[in-house]
């Protein structure tokens, strides 16, 4: 079976771009995110496409944030297609309000806590209170879970942090800003490799311009599936 702890980031134009990398990529990714960039050119159609005709698993990158009203109608309209993952803001009200939303879906609400792409400058300039951001992440993520998340949108170096929490049991800890080896950083701050990543404790890994912005994207996406089975993958101290 395919290993659905890769997701890839289908940050391009459009749904047409899209459905022809998933067909490229073919058996080797069974986990796709499609976000805010892809929302006017498609995606949500391209979302129901890749899920109900080549049974792909999807998740949805929406963030959202707004009062909790609000934030649940959402929810309570995207949870009716029976996408994977779906993510909103970490603010404990909202993450209750997507929550009561999701009803009795399957789709799980995944919390982001820091944007991989932000450093402590970043939130210095957003006047987010004082910290270390790993402190951050860690305080965010538990408040997430007490509102009911299923899961954390957490940076790698981050991961151990979120996984040790008690509140994390039984939880899903997923990881943007994942990098092979050698790969440009882009616009994300807070890196790790695939393998890092997974042994860190990421459930799953979100991985966007390394696959698709290479020449040959399925032979991208076959190494880093290697790479997260390797032994540098495992996990410290793990159940066997």
């Amino acid at each position: 079976m395919t290993d659905d702890r890769l997701i890839v980031a289908l940050d391009v134009p459009n749904a047409v771009a899209g459905l022809a990398l998933a067909e490229e990529l073919g058996d080797a990714v069974s986990f796709y995110k499609i976000g805010l960039g892809m929302l006017t050119g498609g995606g949500l159609a391209l979302a129901n496409e890749l899920k109900q005709e080549h049974g792909k698993r999807i998740f949805l990158d929406m963030k959202l944030f707004d009062i909790g009203a609000t934030v649940e109608a959402a929810v309570r309209g995207l949870a009716q297609f029976e996408l994977d993952f779906l993510t909103v803001h970490g603010d404990p009200y909202v993450v209750a309000a997507a929550r009561e939303g999701a009803g009795g879906h399957d789709t799980k609400i995944l919390a982001v806590t820091i944007l991989t792409s932000l450093d402590r400058a970043d939130l210095d300039g957003a006047l987010i209170r004082d910290g270390a951001i790993p402190d951050l992440v860690q305080t965010r993520a538990a408040n997430a879970f007490e509102a009911g998340a299923d899961g954390i949108i957490c940076s790698p170096h981050e991961a151990a942090l979120v996984r040790a929490l008690p509140e994390a049991e039984g939880k899903l800890v997923v990881t943007p800003g994942v990098r092979p080896f050698g790969s440009a950083p882009g616009d994300q701050k807070r890196i790790m490799t695939p393998a890092q990543a997974i042994a860190a404790g990421a459930d799953h890994v979100v991985v966007g311009r390394p696959i698709w912005a290479v020449p040959d994207p399925r032979d991208a996406a076959l190494e880093i599936l290697a790479e997260m089975k390797s032994p540098q993958a495992a996990r410290p101290n793990a159940p066997s």
